[in-house]
């Protein structure tokens, strides 16, 4: 599993345009066979930031996730509704060793 936390603050006037936005990404992306979760979370004391936790079965499906219309779409939409750039970290699962995902 490839686990990737992309965290994301936005402008205050965009949070509900960002969601939206995200929300349409998420939904496409689980539709793909190399995404095992696409989880889109908010903090709870500071709306405008975000964190997409993404688990991708292998590092090609990274790879060809990056290549999907819906993602471009996201990328190019969502940047300018940043209000610095988005930080990305890679993980690897530990435990448990096989999610079930």
């Amino acid at each position: 599993m490839n686990i990737v936390h992309v965290h994301v603050q936005v402008k205050p006037e965009f949070v509900e345009a960002f969601k939206q936005a995200t929300i349409e990404n998420a939904s496409n992306s689980v539709k793909e066979a190399g995404v095992a979760r696409f989880d889109v979370i908010q903090q709870a004391d500071d709306p405008t930031r975000f964190i997409l936790v993404e688990v991708y079965r292998s590092a090609e499906a990274v790879a060809a996730h990056k290549e999907t219309a819906h993602y471009a779409k996201w990328r190019d939409t969502a940047v300018d509704m940043m209000a610095e750039p988005r930080q990305r970290i890679q993980y690897a699962n530990i435990f448990p060793e096989d999610a079930g995902w």
